[in-house]
């Protein structure tokens, strides 16, 4: 009897000091999920692995053709502007030696035409602005004149609707 003792004993002291076969347990689940982990990372590894291979065979050199002709092209069109450019340069160059400079009376015409052009501009932005302060004020006095319009409507509906009960 005492030996039943002295071994249920021993196997509740085995259970409660020796942690052994749990940290086991926990040691495999650890492993089991490490290994799912590192399978799944090693999929995506080679999922990126292969996108990058397609993308180096076929887009890259896809992409670099497609950017040599635009360069081409948008070269050439440059140089067209470029000549273009110079061609129009050198027409203002030719209209410049065409044109005789201006006498000192020429000058002076030119010179108050300039200052009469500039005066009735700024003319004509004033009449704009004063227009626009009286349409301002005329659409403010018709305001006020529907409101007062409508105060006395209301006020005469009000007294006939008094005469009407009567």
């Amino acid at each position: 009897m005492m030996e039943k003792i002295i071994k249920d004993v021993g196997d509740i002291q085995s259970g409660l000091i020796d942690h052994r076969p749990v940290l086991q347990g926990e040691i495999r689940y650890f492993l089991k999920e490490f290994e799912k982990r590192a399978f799944r990372e090693c999929r995506l590894l080679e999922n990126l692995n292969k996108m990058i291979s397609d993308t180096n065979d076929h887009d890259l050199p896809q992409c670099t053709e497609s950017m040599d002709e635009k360069l081409c092209d948008a070269c050439t069109q440059l140089e067209a502007v470029k000549h273009m450019a110079q061609r129009i340069q050198q027409r203002e160059l030719e209209a410049e030696q065409l044109i005789p400079p201006l006498n000192e009376t020429e000058l002076c015409v030119c010179v108050c035409v300039c200052m009469y052009v500039e005066r009735t501009r700024q003319d004509w932005e004033d009449f704009q602005k004063e227009q626009c302060a009286l349409k301002e004020e005329v659409d403010e006095e018709h305001v006020k004149a529907v409101s007062r319009l409508s105060a006395q409507y209301d006020e005469m509906k009000k007294d006939l609707s008094k005469y009407r009960t009567l």
